[in-house]
């Protein structure tokens, strides 16, 4: 089973590229949704949240609130990484669990979406890294269109690796700058060669 990281910028339409690779056959599953199971009540990011930030990420209820999280390790690294030093290791753990249950079942091809794959050094952990690249306006628009603001939109841009770099260390670039059409040729491409290699 080819074991496949599929990663991209913010709002450069990854998941939209999951979804396709999943009508094509593939396991596909998503790292960050692990992590939002992980901020559940008595998860292991919450745990975290709180000892590293106290009450800055409460909410009312005293729950701890992600947005609040995102603002603080936005905005400071050192913090940002303090948290990811937590959760990371959960989520690479979750993560073979995953591929695991997708080779058990047959899959020939398994996808991880992964947003902060080349940020957190674990691209070597795949066969292949699938790296979705789109113009950097169009993507603020697109987070300004499900709710986000231009402000946040650039702070979490300036946190994520510079695409240009991001290509440098992939195996294989989508670019997301087209028709849905020109889209789904770009996978429908990608998968066969990956089919090949899986064949070999």
């Amino acid at each position: 089973m080819l074991r496949v990281g599929l990663t991209g910028g913010l709002a450069s339409g990854k998941s939209t590229v999951g979804r396709m690779l999943a009508d094509r056959g593939a396991a596909v599953f998503d790292a960050d949704e692990l992590v939002r199971d992980l901020y559940r009540p008595g998860g292991a990011a919450e745990r975290a949240a709180r000892d590293l930030f106290g009450a800055a990420v409460l909410d009312e209820n005293g729950a701890v609130d992600r947005v609040r999280v995102a603002e603080i390790v936005f905005r400071d690294p050192g913090k940002r990484h303090a948290l990811e030093a937590r959760i990371h290791p959960i989520v690479r753990e979750e993560r073979e669990r995953r591929f695991g249950q997708a080779a058990w079942a047959g899959a020939r091809v398994a996808v991880c979406e992964a947003s902060l794959l080349f940020e957190t050094g674990t691209e070597g952990e795949y066969d292949r890294v699938l790296l979705v690249v789109a113009p950097e306006q169009t993507r603020i628009q697109r987070w300004i269109a499900r709710g986000g603001t231009e402000e946040d939109a650039r702070r979490r841009l300036a946190a994520q690796i510079a695409p240009e770099e991001a290509a440098r260390r992939a195996h294989e670039v989508i670019v997301n700058d087209g028709s849905p059409e020109a889209l789904r040729r770009q996978v429908e491409e990608v998968w066969e060669r990956w089919l090949a290699l899986e064949g070999n």
